[in-house]
């Protein structure tokens, strides 16, 4: 009978809490839908939007594009590695030799040198900016097929022979491609015939972390010229005309560069709090003292393709400084976005942030007005006829040269997305939240 009565107990406390006879339910794995659409319900900025998005889904894609957002997007995990690179590098996809050209019309060689980069392969072997092209590897570069040519033959060939004309000179150069990062800061004097001292053009292309300047990027390329040009009194145009962005942190730290004192930046965003929640924050960046822009003679040059980081630069430097925007209206791009490597290593660009001048206004959708309006064309001369109204500065005759013929310059192809005004999350952080709300 104690027999029965044990074994009754035993079966009893099994049913009871045995996991062979009730199986504890595990908890899901986390998808990539589930986990962008977590950071969307928390961090997306028009929060009116949120309710319209399914919290079940397989395809991100759509989860992104049913947002009227066009800045908030996802790229595959295929994708993600490359448009990373480009966001936060001037690395060149697929290796290069170093150089941008000049296709220029109703020439027989059109092809001309217009920048050769210093660390490549190109800028090693003394190639001269604004040679002419003859040959590559063996083949004429004439008539309208050249630069398909050219480009095509850069293109499939790691070892790159160049036939180049300069000044009655003609030489062959025998590079080899190579992983080549590209400057984004490009100094030219113009105006300087008959004696002229000449304006600068300081051409910024970007804002990038890590460019010819690995350690500080577009900030320490600006940064190293200025330093090594302290004795300079001429006329500085900083060049932003088509500069579709980049970091936040790297056009601040340019702005600190001119100003002395001030609010640089305002900017409201949404963050995740450490319970997987959402709130609402502000922070502003202060500039600080001692920096060798804060003296000298400046212009900023801008157009309508200057957007984003740019405006948060230009904003920053003519609202705290005495330094003029000179142009046309700007883009008009006053919100940022945070890059997040999401549960299967994709990108997820959100846009999150809104920024503000120092002066507390809001450009976004309107642009920033530049101070002295060019007529026609936002061009080289439009900036030095100002240079010659606020400093004096002689401006010499022009002379005609082969490269005033119409022509076509190449560029690294710098692409809208990586523009923007960009931070980058701490996205370990993200992560370990999202597990820990999701179980």
């Amino acid at each position: 009978m104690k027999i029965r009565i044990l074994f009754a107990a035993l079966l009893m406390s099994l049913l009871g809490c045995s996991d062979f006879i009730h199986p504890v339910k595990s908890t899901p794995e986390p998808t990539e839908y589930s986990f962008n659409y977590w950071l969307l319900q928390r961090l997306y900025l028009y929060e009116d939007e949120l309710p319209n998005l399914s919290e079940d889904g397989d395809s991100v894609q759509i989860l992104y594009n049913t947002l009227k957002d066009p800045y908030t997007n996802y790229t595959v995990p295929a994708k993600s590695e490359e448009r990373a690179t480009q966001t936060n590098t001037s690395k060149i996809i697929g290796g290069d030799v170093g150089m941008r050209y000049y296709n220029i019309i109703d020439v027989e060689y059109p092809i001309f040198i217009s920048r050769v980069y210093p660390q490549s392969p190109a800028g090693r072997a003394g190639i001269p900016r604004y040679g002419n092209i003859l040959k590559v590897n063996g083949i004429e570069l004439k008539g309208e097929h050249a630069k398909a040519t050219y480009d095509s033959t850069l293109a499939f060939n790691k070892d790159i022979d160049l036939l180049i004309s300069y000044r009655g000179d003609t030489t062959l150069y025998k590079l080899q491609k190579e992983e080549v990062y590209a400057p984004t800061v490009f100094v030219d004097t113009l105006f300087n015939e008959s004696g002229a001292p000449g304006i600068i053009f300081i051409r910024i292309e970007g804002f990038k972390d890590s460019t010819a300047e690995r350690k500080n990027g577009t900030y320490g390329e600006l940064k190293n010229y200025l330093d090594s040009t302290t004795s300079d009194k001429r006329v500085r145009v900083l060049d932003l005309r088509n500069n579709p962005g980049g970091h936040v942190s790297q056009c601040l730290r340019m702005a600190d560069l001119f100003v002395s004192k001030g609010t640089l930046s305002t900017r409201k965003w949404r963050t995740l709090t450490a319970d997987g929640g959402s709130a609402t924050s502000t922070s502003t960046t202060m500039a600080k003292a001692g920096d060798v822009g804060e003296s000298g003679k400046y212009i900023i040059l801008a157009n309508r393709g200057s957007a984003s980081a740019s405006e948060i630069f230009i904003s920053a430097v003519t609202e705290l400084t005495d330094i003029p925007l000179v142009g046309s209206k700007t883009f008009g791009k006053g919100i940022g976005q945070t890059q997040f490597w999401t549960y299967a290593h994709g990108l997820a660009t959100i846009t999150d942030i809104e920024f503000k001048t120092p002066k507390g206004t809001s450009y976004h959708g309107k642009g920033i007005s530049p101070k002295y309006e060019c007529e026609g064309d936002v061009n080289d001369t439009c900036a030095a006829l100002v240079a010659n109204k606020l400093y004096g500065v002689k401006i010499p005759k022009q002379e005609k040269s082969v490269l005033a013929k119409h022509f076509t310059e190449t560029t690294d192809d710098i692409k809208e997305f990586e523009g923007g005004a960009i931070e980058w999350a701490d996205s370990n952080f993200y992560m370990q939240v999202f597990l820990k709300s999701n179980h």
